[in-house]
């Protein structure tokens, strides 16, 4: 009787296996979405962010231009005091603004730099899950199946009937009774 298991329910198997699929698939689109959030951020930074900044300086420094060219207009002309001021305090804000600028852009080649070099451990980490959810997690779900139904027939199968008792041969005692 002690070789026996009292197998009284598969369902607790069948509800695991349920859920293992279910956080299959959820971890899967996960990964998926971190991986493309990965991709997405390199792509913003290397080309959208790079290419705003770029332009952004471009225009800045036009701008500037053009208010040191309408400064150096009030100075020949000779105009009002307070127009020569307002125009020195535009050059003045034009200048904040195009270095400000060009502090985006060197970040910006910073953060480019670096990225990968944050991201590639990360990525090699959701790789290796990506591995695990692609090759281990089916086997387990298989695993789980084969292990219900092996339960569920075991415990369909008629118990072994105690009628005789098992009886063992005696032990040959080298002839003596």
């Amino acid at each position: 009787m002690a070789n026996q298991a009292r197998v009284i329910s598969t369902e607790a198997l069948e509800l695991f296996r349920a859920s293992l699929i279910v956080f299959l698939t959820k971890a899967r689109r996960a990964v998926d979405d971190s991986t493309d959030e990965v991709r997405r951020t390199r792509q913003w930074l290397q080309q959208d962010q790079r290419m705003f900044w770029e332009g952004e300086t471009r225009r800045r420094a036009k701008a500037l231009e053009r208010a040191e060219q309408e400064l150096m207009s009030v100075r020949l002309a000779q105009h009002r005091e307070s127009a020569l001021i307002n125009r020195q305090m535009a050059v003045n804000q034009a200048q904040r603004a195009l270095h400000e600028a060009e502090a985006r852009v060197r970040k910006v080649k910073g953060w480019c730099q670096n990225f990968d070099h944050c991201a590639d451990p990360i990525v090699k980490k959701l790789e290796s899950l990506r591995q695990v959810l692609d090759q281990d997690m089916p086997k387990a779900i298989t695993y789980l199946s084969t292990a219900q139904r092996t339960l569920e027939a075991y415990a369909d199968a008629p118990a072994p009937t105690m009628d005789a008792p098992a009886t063992t041969p005696p032990a040959e005692t080298g002839g003596q009774p």
